[in-house]
């Protein structure tokens, strides 16, 4: 890459993107030296303009930006970095420094909700509500979430034979909330899953 520092005196915006979900996670200030650190260690590192050092995001909150793909745009002052995320990306605790909110996920049925989906699950199982459905199935233990998983699998099964596609479509979402929390109660993400299907297409 020949990218040009100079012209915003040493600094380059790099737009992070979720590499699975495709959603816009935060935007950074990379220097030469962080863009080598980057690229060297494989884990976003950017310039603070405020503490003007280097940080490598994810060094207090251990939520770091594993590098799958950088990317500069057609002027070469802009990079487009594609991460797998150990965790909640912004310092407030969500997803995204832009949104979470589910509602613009489900408008255009974007699969970044599942990624919602399953921050809401693990903060459940972190700080349990009395009134959570999610709460009363990690109650209940791992053998009860993956009989529920098996019951919901079942059900798409037999909605998808009969062709009752209505009613598929809602056995179908039970299923994958409930292998969610299966996911969540066995110490997993969604993106190891993930991970096994990307390695998969490459053979």
């Amino acid at each position: 890459m020949n990218l040009d520092f100079e012209k915003a005196g040493g600094l380059i915006p790099a737009i992070i993107q979720d590499n699975t979900t495709g959603q816009v996670l935060m935007l950074g200030f990379m220097n030469q030296e962080a863009l080598e650190r980057t690229q060297q260690e494989k884990v976003v590192t950017f310039f603070s303009r405020t503490k003007n050092r280097l940080w490598t995001k994810g060094e207090t909150s251990n939520n770091f930006l594993h590098v799958v793909s950088i990317q500069e745009d057609c002027d070469q002052d802009t990079l487009l970095i594609k991460v797998n995320p150990d965790g909640p990306t912004c310092h407030t605790g969500t997803i995204s420094c832009f949104t979470d909110k589910p509602e613009n996920f489900s408008k255009t049925g974007s699969a970044a909700f599942l990624e919602y989906l399953e921050e809401l699950i693990n903060d459940r199982k972190k700080n349990p509500q009395s009134t959570s459905y999610t709460n009363t199935l990690f109650q209940k233990g791992l053998l009860k979430i993956a009989q529920k998983v098996g019951e919901e699998a079942v059900e798409v099964v037999i909605d998808a034979v009969a062709g009752k596609k209505d009613t598929m479509k809602g056995e179908a979402a039970d299923l994958l909330f409930h292998l969610l929390v299966l996911l969540a109660a066995s110490d997993m993400k969604l993106s190891d899953v993930i991970g096994v299907l990307e390695e998969r297409h490459k053979k």
